[in-house]
């Protein structure tokens, strides 16, 4: 039997800490055991249990990305708590061949975010936007975009364990000693709060939220990854180097790779009209 109670979450959570999850891994995988915790109510007694639990989760209306997330969690717990052999396996969810266009965050409408943050005067949004876009950095990792990396135009990106170097364009490290320049920011991360802390992601999403309003670009496109997937499609489109995008966006594999080089519908039905099979 393995216990779900708080003690176990605790448990669960300094395990996780301790093998270096980042803080969004450890929150993420909580919150899915918490879920198979009411589902058991408190205590996991057999397979079978899991198994009904991955049917609950594939009748809700959960998608079949989110329902793998969940079950990733829980085999993490299975493994730690040696119960290797009640693992799940996961959903056979066949790669999207395009990305959907409700989704899919425009070249227009990145320049409309950057341009309306100009004309409301948040010049420092303007800069993150163009920063991550231009670099395919993670919102994450904005804390490693600092004054000497703006000066030796890149940046050391150290997470999970894996160091990786983020090459910042010319112009790029000219707008950011410009900006460092009129506000006196002389060391260290660039993009910092009032209180001198390091932006964080949760700050970033709520300024980017009111700013998709103000530009007039639906609220589910404006989130800072998306700004990471323009970048590799764009990178994508322009070298059809699917191997250096990797490199660049710090993938350990090709495979992770594909989801940013997905057409768009549009384009997909324009190559398939091209085959003109149709008679």
């Amino acid at each position: 039997m393995i216990a779900l109670n708080e003690q176990a979450l605790t448990d669960f959570r300094a395990r996780l800490v301790e093998d270096e999850a980042a803080p969004a891994t450890v929150a993420k995988y909580l919150s899915a055991v918490r879920r198979l915790a009411a589902f058991c109510h408190g205590n996991l007694w057999s397979k079978a249990q899991l198994v009904a639990f991955k049917q609950d989760l594939e009748a809700s209306d959960l998608a079949p990305g989110t329902v793998n997330g969940v079950l990733t969690a829980v085999n993490k717990l299975l493994n730690i708590s040696g119960y290797r052999e009640w693992r799940l396996r996961f959903l056979k969810v066949q790669r999207r061949v395009f990305m959907a266009p409700e989704r899919e965050m425009t070249r227009a409408e990145y320049e409309r975010l950057v341009n309306t943050a100009r004309m409301n005067g948040d010049e420092r949004t303007a800069t993150i936007l163009q920063t991550l876009c231009s670099t395919g950095a993670r919102a994450g990792e904005l804390a490693a975009i600092t004054v000497e990396a703006a000066k030796a135009g890149h940046a050391e990106i150290r997470s999970k364990g894996k160091i990786r170097m983020i090459l910042l364009p010319k112009k790029l490290c000219k707008l950011l000693l410009n900006y460092c320049a009129k506000r006196s920011i002389t060391s260290g991360p660039i993009f910092i709060t009032a209180s001198g802390k390091p932006l964080d992601r949760s700050n970033l999403w709520k300024t980017l939220k009111a700013l998709a309003a103000k530009a007039k670009v639906l609220a589910n496109k404006v989130f800072p990854h998306n700004l990471r997937h323009l970048f590799a499609r764009t990178y994508y489109k322009k070298t059809r180097d699917i191997v250096r995008l990797a490199d660049i966006l710090g993938h350990s594999s090709v495979e992770t790779t594909r989801i940013y080089t997905a057409r768009s519908p549009i384009e997909q039905r324009r190559q398939m009209d091209s085959l003109a099979l149709l008679l």
